[in-house]
């Protein structure tokens, strides 16, 4: 808790980013109730909050609180007019929107591809886009930077991503070529980190601190975890690529690819395969899925929950966190059976990691990686002090 009682520049910046974080992340607060979450006294939060406003990036409102006695405290709320870009490339499209301070979507577009994208084409895509949602819906919106969401490992130290095999994506440059189109900060990172930390602060993982989460997209399976509210990022910041682990089959029936990684086994397009399609978002496979009444469709969910149920028990036994999320086309599976699937991982896990251990699909759905790469944002430009 930051405290009063140091003067200098320090200190100040580090309350208002605590005012700011704090009705950014929990919501629009009343100077009273900020009094209370901060510790700071009441003329110091209503000096931190004229100077938050006067930068543009809250707001104040009246009090809906009615028949009390004297004058209610003025409700604080971010401003929805401060936004961050948030990207996300993928094998068969290209997802951009603007994310508000405030939590909302602004606009989204997702833009099918039919070819893989490059760095060079994502970058163009959205200067473009950005420039013509300032002559349109973001014409009275200030843009504070670009977050891209990448199904790869990213070098921390520079954003550089290492790899995104399914893109073809080699050392690629992504934040430095979108810097460069659109004039305005870029922060790159490993979706799966990014759609973590969104669930963390705003989803299925709040309030718990230590969560694994695995998210399944186009381009396969990544991960991320977080270990007493900091998210493990590793020597080189690769960490969580549970994807890339060798899954434990004990059907050798089950097994689709000879010496396969776990995301060859549960698989997107294995799922569109089994229910006919070729293409299609998340919400078109949950709705195939779910409708179908094929056996063979039943046989292929089963496989990949079995296969999933053991994966998610060796994190279990290995990370003891309090909940385990799963995003993309991994909470389309579980949501088929939640408990059931539950139950298939505690019978693999040991009993002490078990006893406090839960499962749940991403709160935030299709938004969580976007949302996740516009808090990145946020907390570059806006929240620099610790």
């Amino acid at each position: 808790m930051v405290t009063e009682g140091t003067r200098g520049d320090g200190m100040r910046r580090a309350n208002l980013s605590l005012v700011l974080r704090t009705v950014h992340r929990d919501g629009p607060r009343s100077r009273a109730a900020l009094t209370e979450a901060t510790g700071l006294n009441r003329s110091t939060i209503a000096d931190l909050v004229g100077e938050l406003q006067r930068s543009g990036l809250v707001v104040e409102r009246a009090s809906d609180a009615q028949g009390r006695v004297g004058r209610p405290s003025p409700i604080v709320a971010p401003d929805p007019r401060v936004v961050a870009i948030a990207v996300n490339p993928e094998v068969d499209a290209l997802d951009v929107a603007a994310v508000g301070l405030d939590g909302a979507i602004v606009v989204r577009e997702r833009i099918e591809q039919r070819t893989l994208l490059t760095p060079e084409r994502t970058a163009a895509i959205v200067a473009e886009r950005l420039a013509a949602w300032t002559e349109g819906p973001l014409a009275e919106h200030r843009v504070v930077g670009s977050g891209v969401a990448v199904p790869g490992p990213v070098r921390a130290s520079d954003g550089v991503v290492r790899e995104a095999p399914h893109l073809g994506w080699t050392e690629a440059r992504i934040g430095a070529m979108l810097q460069d189109a659109t004039g305005a900060p870029v922060h790159v990172g490993n979706d799966a980190a990014l759609g973590a930390l969104a669930e963390y602060l705003f989803g299925a993982a709040r309030g718990s601190h230590d969560v694994v989460y695995l998210n399944g997209g186009a381009s396969g399976i990544g991960g991320a975890v977080i270990v007493g509210g900091a998210l493990l990022g590793g020597a080189g910041g690769y960490a969580g690529e549970f994807g890339q682990n060798r899954p434990g089959i004990v059907d050798p029936g089950d097994r689709r690819a000879d010496d396969g990684v776990l995301e060859d086994e549960v698989s997107r397009a294995l799922l569109l395969e089994a229910v006919g399609l070729e293409a299609g978002d998340d919400r078109a496979l949950a709705h195939a899925l779910t409708a179908s009444e094929d056996p063979a469709v039943r046989a292929e969910t089963d496989r990949q929950r079995r296969i999933l149920a053991t994966a998610l028990a060796n994190a279990a036994n290995v990370m003891n966190p309090a909940v385990i999320v799963l995003g993309g086309f991994l909470a389309i599976l579980a949501d088929l059976d939640l408990p059931g699937l539950d139950a298939a991982v505690r019978a693999q896990t040991m009993p002490a990691c078990a006893e406090d251990l839960r499962l749940a699909a991403a709160e935030l759905g299709e938004k969580r990686l976007l949302v996740g790469a516009a808090e990145a944002v946020f907390e570059a430009a806006l929240f620099p002090a610790r």
